[in-house]
Order: C-alpha cells, then sequence, then structure tokens
C-alpha cells in the first residue's frame, strides 16, 4: 500500500570514507529534516552559499556518476547511491551535511548505507507524499540507447546492458522495487574495466577508486579476489543508479521503466522528458480517506565504468 505522509529520520546517521572520483576523505550527516522539503545537502565545509537541492533540475555533470550544482557554483557529486538508498528505506526528507565535495564511495554499492539507515527509525511528517502516476507510454530514444515508461501501479524498473567484453556481456533484469528483495540490487558495485583506467585517471576520475570499492573486469576475469556478489551485479547496480537518479524528480513515480544501454546522463534527459509530458502522468496524494485511493501492491562517454 502506497504510504500517505512524507517521512524523515528521528536520529542522525553518521558515514565517512573517501570519495569514488575525487580520492578525498568526506564525511556525510544526514540529520531530520522536519520541514518536509525534500533532500537538502550543505557543505559545511564552506561558509556560504552552500545548499544544493537534490533536484533533476541541478544536475550538472553525469561523468561517471550524478552531481548537482546550486546556482552559486557550489557542487556535490557521486549522491546517486545514498539517494538510492534513502529511496529504498522510505526516507523523503533529509538534511545532509557534507565536509566535502564528494559523497563517499564506501563499498561502491548502496549497502552500506542501507544497512545502517534501516535501523533508524523514521518519524511521519505532516506532509503528504506527491505520486506521479503514468498514464501513457513517454520514451526517449538516442541512437541505440533508450529509455521508456508505462502505466503501471508500482515502480518497476526492467534494465538491459549489453558490453562487448564477454564477462559483462549480455545482462537483463527486471526489479519491482515494491514487491522484491532488494538485497542484490542493494550490493551491487560500481564497476569499470580495467583497459579504461588510464582513460579515466586522464580525466582526474578515479582516484580513490580501488578493488574494496569497485569491480574491476580485464579482459576475461574479474579481479576482485572474491568475484562476483550476485550474478547479475553489472546490471542490477545499473538499476541502483537508475533508482537514485529517478528520486531526483521529488515525486515518488509510477510506472514501468525498461532501458536500454542508459546512464546518469540519459536518466535525467528522460527526467526532464517525462516532466514536461504533463498529458502522459497525472499528480496525486493519498487523502484521508485511504479507501479511495488505495492502491495495493503485490506482497557522454563510451566507458565501461559507472558509479
Amino acid at each position: 500500500m502506497l504510504r500517505a505522509y512524507k517521512q524523515t529520520l528521528i536520529n542522525p546517521v553518521v558515514f565517512e570514507g573517501i570519495g569514488l572520483h575525487s580520492g578525498k576523505k568526506s564525511k556525510v550527516t544526514i540529520l531530520p529534516n522536519e520541514e518536509a522539503n525534500g533532500i537538502v545537502f550543505k557543505r559545511v565545509d564552506l561558509q556560504k552559499n552552500n545548499t544544493i537541492v537534490a533536484d533533476y533540475k541541478n544536475v550538472s555533470s553525469t561523468t561517471l556518476s550524478t552531481t548537482l550544482m546550486n546556482q552559486h557554483g557550489v557542487k556535490v557529486s557521486t549522491v546517486e547511491h545514498l539517494l538510492a538508498a534513502l529511496f529504498i528505506v522510505g526516507v523523503d526528507c533529509a538534511k545532509i551535511e557534507i565536509d566535502s565535495e564528494e559523497v563517499p564511495i564506501m563499498d561502491g554499492s548502496a549497502k552500506e548505507f542501507i544497512s545502517v539507515l534501516r535501523n533508524i527509525k523514521l518519524k511521519k511528517l505532516n506532509k503528504q507524499i506527491k505520486y506521479i502516476k503514468v498514464l501513457e507510454k513517454i520514451e526517449l530514444i538516442d541512437g541505440e540507447r533508450k529509455i521508456e515508461i508505462s502505466p503501471k501501479d508500482t515502480f518497476e524498473v526492467d534494465f538491459e546492458l549489453k558490453f562487448e567484453n564477454k564477462i559483462i556481456g549480455n545482462q537483463r533484469n527486471n526489479i519491482n522495487f515494491q514487491s522484491e528483495n532488494l538485497s542484490e540490487v542493494e550490493e551491487s558495485r560500481t564497476f569499470c574495466l580495467y583497459e579504461d583506467i588510464k582513460k579515466i585517471k586522464k580525466m582526474g576520475l578515479a582516484k580513490g577508486g580501488n578493488l574494496d570499492n569497485a569491480i574491476v573486469v580485464d579482459k576475461d576475469k574479474i579481479i576482485n579476489n572474491n568475484g562476483l556478489r550476485n550474478k547479475k551485479e553489472f546490471v542490477n547496480h545499473k538499476i541502483l543508479d537508475l533508482a537514485g537518479d529517478f528520486f531526483l524528480s521529488n515525486y515518488r513515480i509510477l510506472g514501468s521503466v525498461y532501458c536500454f544501454q542508459g546512464g546518469h546522463q540519459f536518466s535525467n534527459l528522460f527526467l526532464h522528458k517525462l516532466l514536461k509530458q504533463k498529458n502522459k502522468y497525472k499528480i496525486f496524494v493519498l487523502g484521508s480517506n485511504l479507501e479511495k485511493n488505495r492502491i495495493y501492491f503485490k506482497s557522454n562517454l563510451k566507458l565501461a565504468a559507472n558509479a
């Protein structure tokens, strides 16, 4: 059943780690947000103009991660895994203090964020959740890339990957975020090809990348000692990324998403298109008479790297 009201944390929670691309240590403190104005980042290492609203319109870069920027040019990057974690555990509103430009990568997935957040009590706020219910199919096609959303009463993601590398190969998975065990999506890590590491380093990225926070594939083998965490870890990580990027819509979206060869940039472009197609979706909230409003659930760069 859909939740009627937004939620926030009751108590603060702290994460510390290294930034995947910056290589710098950072500390993130997630605080309650009873103002119920969504997810707001605050760069506590800066004295002014330091708040950045988590909104798809504030995405300034999608090169191997999602970066948000405010009107003053202040940024926070690699936000997608943390946003996916908040989306999955049901945190709609939070103030996130961070003492650096990049959210720590942790183990390269959302697992560490979620394992802590699930042990924090949530508080119902006196503000209703706004849902988008897709009424007609909306699609975006760019060459071989495609993303579309069709009517459905849940949020479902069907993602298809196609890589020449035979270890990654062709993978496809379909995840219903309301009815399925999401553990394999939550634990799936960012990945890259060994042959692309030099290119990425030349771009000034992946300074904090290592085998503890990313899967590295070298031709016909995975370099990481323990291999994959699940058989579809590559595509499951892309599903995790998409969930985090879609949370920037500031709505809870109901629809069936199909994505082929997508990524951060394509997800953001699609949100811009989706939210302009106002005749193809409706926005609704659940009123006080829930019986009348109930919907039930069943129980830029061709680099093989992906934050």
